[in-house]
């Protein structure tokens, strides 16, 4: 089954940089279109960015666009979001996402890793 593991979120102040990553098992990474999406508190999940399976079309939804830079390496099987201008708004949990992802459920999202700026 699909099993998606997110890492390299933390505590950071505002303007500084972080890498995720996430790492995917249990299906053809190569052939999947990904993305990453991500949850404040309190609020709905939020699209952040997408990627299709060679890297041609990579799309950023308006509050991440010109910050955040994804990317994937499909030999690791390895999807990576570039956060840089961290703001107080970033803060969320993020998960990364296996499309297609109906509701964004648990069977095709990871488990999350955190990111606060404060």
């Amino acid at each position: 089954q699909v099993q998606l593991v997110e890492s390299g979120g933390g505590l950071v102040q505002p303007g500084v940089s972080l890498r995720l990553s996430c790492a995917a098992s249990g299906f053809n990474f190569g052939d999947s279109s990904m993305r990453w999406i991500r949850q404040a508190p309190g609020k709905g999940f939020e699209w952040a960015s997408s990627i299709d399976s060679y890297s041609r079309s990579l799309n950023y939804g308006n509050s991440v666009k010109g910050r955040f830079t994804i990317s994937r390496d499909n030999a690791k099987n390895t999807l990576y979001l570039q956060l840089n201008g961290l703001k107080t708004g970033d803060t969320a949990m993020y998960y990364c996402v296996k499309d297609p992802c109906v509701g964004y459920g648990s069977h095709c999202r990871g488990q999350g890793t955190q990111v606060t700026v404060s």
